[in-house]
C-alpha cells in the first residue's frame, strides 16, 4: 500500500538514495534538504531515476523551516538529517560538541515532536530515527557523534513507550559504516582544531579508528534496507545493518556488563 513519507536530510547520502527508491516504489515522498542548492541536484537525480519527489528546503535547526513539518500530511516521518565530528572527546572544543547536539539531538527532537503531535491527533503514524551502530558502540575518537546517537537511542526508546497508547509507532535504523562520504567528512572536521603538536592525543591513535574508512559498505544495500523498514507496517524496533553491525552492537552491550576499570 502506498504511503506518504516525509524524510529530512534527503539532499545527500542515504537519505537521498532512500527518497528516490521510495518514490520508485510508488510512495509519495516529501524530501527535505538543508540548503537551496540541494533542491536542484535532488530534483535532477529524481528526474534521472524517472520519479517525482516533492523537494523542499528545510534546515532542521530553523524554527521557520520546522513549520513545514506541521503543514504537510504524511504517514511516516523519517528523522534522517545529522552532522558528524571526529576527534578525542577529552580534548574536543565543547562548542563543537554543542553544534553536533544542536542538529543531531535538540533539533531532531523538535522535529519529531511536531510529527508526534500530528500522529497523536490522527491516532496513527510512524516516526523513524536514523541512529547508527555508534548509538550503541562507543567508538573512540568519534565521541561527539557517538554520544549524540546514544541520546537518540534514549529519545526513541522513551518516545516509543509514551506514544504506544496513541497508536503511534517509533523505531530506529542503525547503519554501520557506509561509503557515502559522511564518515570521511566527520574525520576531516577535527583538522579545524586538532594539532598534534599541541594536543596530547597521538595522531597514530586517531589513525587506528580512521581505518574503518577503508572498510565501508556499499550504500545501496543500506538504502534498500531503509526502504524495506520505512514502508513496512510492522517491523523490529531497532534495525541494525549489515549483520556485522548488529553483532557488534550486541557484543558491545554484553561487554559493558563484564568490563573492569
Amino acid at each position: 500500500m502506498s504511503k506518504t513519507i516525509f524524510i529530512t536530510g534527503a539532499g545527500t547520502g542515504l537519505g537521498k538514495g532512500t527518497a528516490i527508491v521510495l518514490a520508485e516504489k510508488g510512495h509519495r515522498v516529501i524530501a527535505a534538504v538543508e540548503i537551496i542548492s540541494q533542491i536542484t541536484s535532488l530534483r535532477e537525480a529524481a528526474s534521472e531515476a524517472g520519479v517525482e519527489l516533492e523537494v523542499i528546503k528545510l534546515d532542521i535547526k530553523s524554527k521557520r523551516d520546522q513549520q513545514l513539518i506541521a503543514e504537510y500530511d504524511y504517514d511516516v516521518f523519517v528523522a534522517n538529517a545529522a552532522i558528524g565530528e571526529g576527534g578525542p572527546i577529552a580534548e574536543i572544543p565543547v562548542d563543537r560538541v554543542r553544534d553536533v547536539y544542536e542538529t543531531n539531538v535538540f533539533s531532531t527532537l523538535e522535529n519529531a515532536q511536531i510529527a508526534a503531535k500530528k500522529f497523536v491527533d490522527k491516532k496513527q503514524g510512524k516516526i523513524i530515527f536514523l541512529s547508527s551502530i555508534v548509538g550503541i558502540v562507543g567508538m573512540p575518537y568519534l565521541g561527539a557523534y557517538v554520544s549524540s546517537k546514544h541520546a537518540i537511542e534514549a529519545i526513541a526508546k522513551t518516545m516509543k513507550a509514551e506514544l504506544e497508547e496513541f497508536g503511534v509507532q517509533v523505531a530506529t535504523i542503525n547503519p554501520g559504516p557506509f561509503e557515502t562520504g559522511f564518515n570521511d567528512r566527520m574525520f576531516e572536521e577535527k583538522h579545524k582544531w586538532y594539532d598534534e603538536d599541541k594536543n596530547f592525543t597521538p595522531r597514530e591513535s586517531i589513525a587506528e579508528t580512521e581505518q574503518i574508512l577503508d572498510q565501508q559498505y556499499d550504500p545501496q544495500d543500506m538504502i534498500d534496507k531503509m526502504v524495506e523498514v520505512i514502508e513496512a507496517d510492522h517491523h523490529a524496533f531497532r534495525t541494525a545493518y549489515p549483520q556485522e553491525a548488529e553483532d557488534m552492537m550486541k557484543e558491545e552491550e554484553k561487554k559493558n556488563w563484564e568490563e573492569k576499570v
